[in-house]
C-alpha cells in the first residue's frame, strides 16, 4: 500500500514536484507524424498551426529497422522546431519491446523539457504506469528537469480494461487515456479487421410481424465499443484526468469517423488522434462545442445566475444540472476560443 501522503512527492531525489492537477488545455486532435520521414518532418512547423497536439510516433507504423531513426528525427523536431503553443507529444515502444528503455532514456536526455507526454501502449495495468513513473523520476532527476513528464495510457488489451480505474489512478503523472480498437480487438478475439467504427454483422434486428413470418424484418448496426468507451470515460473522469477517442484507420470513410468521434465527443471524450491531415478538420469540427449549443448553454447560465433553484426556458426546465452540463460547454469552448481565433468569432466570445 503505498501512503497517500507521499502520492504528491517526487520518486526520485532532485526529480520535479508530480502535478496536482492535469492542465486541461485544447486537445481535439492528437495528431501523428512519423518522425522519421524527412519530408514530413520538414512540415512539422507547418502541421503545429493546424492541430492541438502533435505525436511522433514510434511505435506501430514505424517498422523495426527504421525505429532509431524515428527517435533520432523526433530528437531533431523536440530540439529545433517552432511548434507555437502546441504541444508535442509521443508514442514510444511498449514496455516488452527492445526499444523501450532506450526511448525513454534518449528522449528524457535530449528533449525531456520539450516533449510534454509519454504515450504508453498496450497498458495492462496499474504496475505498468508504476514502473514508467519512476523509471522518469529517476531520468528527469538526472538531467535536471525543470517540469514533470505526464503519461498517457493507451487502453488497447482485455486486461487493460478490467483494470482501468486502477491504470487511470496510478500516477499523478497520468494526464489521460486513449482508446484503441484494433489491438483490444485482437486481445478479446473479437471477429473484426477494422480499425474503429462498427461492423455490418454487429447487428439487433427487429420482432417478427405476428401472422408475417416472411415478411422484412429492420436491423440496426450496433456500437461495438460502447461498453469499453463508457467505462474508460468514467475511469477517467473519477480522478480527473482526460479520455480520448484513438485511431479510425479508413481514411476514405469520412461519414463514418465523424460519426464515431460524434459519438466519443458525446460520451465525455475530449478529442481524438488524426492518422492523416482530412482527419484534422473532421476533429477540429466534431470536438469543438456547436456554437448553436453554445449559445444555448450561456442562456442557460444567464437565466441561473448563480446555478441554483429553478427556471423554464423555450419550454424547458432548467434546474443546477442543467446549469452544470450548461457549464462543462461553456467552458470548453471559452477554452477552444482561446486557442482558435475561427472558433472564437463562431461562439461569439
Amino acid at each position: 500500500m503505498r501512503n497517500p501522503r507521499d502520492f504528491l512527492k517526487p520518486l526520485a531525489i532532485g526529480a520535479p514536484l508530480p502535478p496536482r492537477e492535469v492542465v486541461v488545455k485544447p486537445s481535439r486532435m492528437i495528431h501523428f507524424f512519423d518522425p522519421g520521414n524527412e519530408r514530413m518532418r520538414a512540415r512539422v512547423p507547418e502541421m503545429a498551426q493546424q492541430v492541438d497536439v502533435l505525436l511522433g510516433n514510434l511505435e506501430d507504423a514505424v517498422a523495426a529497422d527504421r525505429k532509431l531513426e524515428a527517435r533520432a528525427g523526433l530528437i531533431e523536431v523536440a530540439t529545433s522546431a517552432d511548434l507555437g503553443d502546441t504541444s508535442l507529444w509521443t508514442r514510444i515502444n511498449s514496455l516488452d519491446s527492445p526499444w523501450f528503455l532506450d526511448d525513454v532514456t534518449e528522449l528524457v536526455a535530449a528533449a525531456g523539457n520539450r516533449i510534454e507526454v509519454f504515450m504508453l501502449p498496450k497498458v495492462q495495468g496499474p504496475w505498468d504506469i508504476e514502473f514508467l513513473d519512476q523509471l522518469l523520476a529517476l531520468l528527469e532527476a538526472k538531467h535536471h528537469l525543470e517540469r514533470p513528464i505526464l503519461i498517457h495510457a493507451i487502453l488497447e488489451t482485455a486486461l487493460g480494461v478490467v483494470n482501468v480505474a486502477e491504470i487511470a489512478a496510478a500516477s499523478p503523472r497520468m494526464q489521460g487515456i486513449s482508446f484503441g480498437p484494433a489491438d483490444l480487438a485482437a486481445s478479446r478475439r473479437m471477429k473484426t479487421t477494422r480499425v474503429g467504427g462498427g461492423h455490418p454483422g454487429y447487428v439487433v434486428r427487429a420482432d417478427p410481424v405476428a401472422d408475417q413470418p416472411e415478411a422484412p424484418r429492420g436491423t440496426a448496426q450496433q456500437d461495438l465499443w460502447h461498453y469499453t468507451l463508457a467505462r474508460m470515460v468514467d475511469a477517467c473522469n473519477a480522478v480527473g484526468i482526460l479520455p480520448f477517442y484513438g485511431p479510425f484507420g479508413d481514411i476514405a470513410d469520412v461519414q463514418g469517423c465523424e460519426d464515431q468521434f460524434r459519438s466519443a465527443f458525446i460520451l465525455g471524450c475530449v478529442g481524438a488522434w488524426s492518422l492523416h491531415p482530412s482527419q484534422i478538420a473532421i476533429a477540429k469540427r466534431v470536438f469543438s462545442p456547436p456554437p448553436a449549443e453554445v449559445a444555448f448553454a450561456k442562456r442557460i447560465m444567464d437565466a441561473m445566475g448563480e446555478g441554483s433553484g429553478v427556471v423554464m426556458l423555450d419550454g424547458k426546465m432548467q434546474d443546477d444540472a442543467t446549469y452544470k452540463q450548461a457549464k462543462v460547454m461553456v467552458d470548453v469552448a471559452q477554452m477552444i476560443a482561446a486557442k482558435d481565433p475561427e472558433m472564437k468569432a463562431a461562439y461569439g466570445f
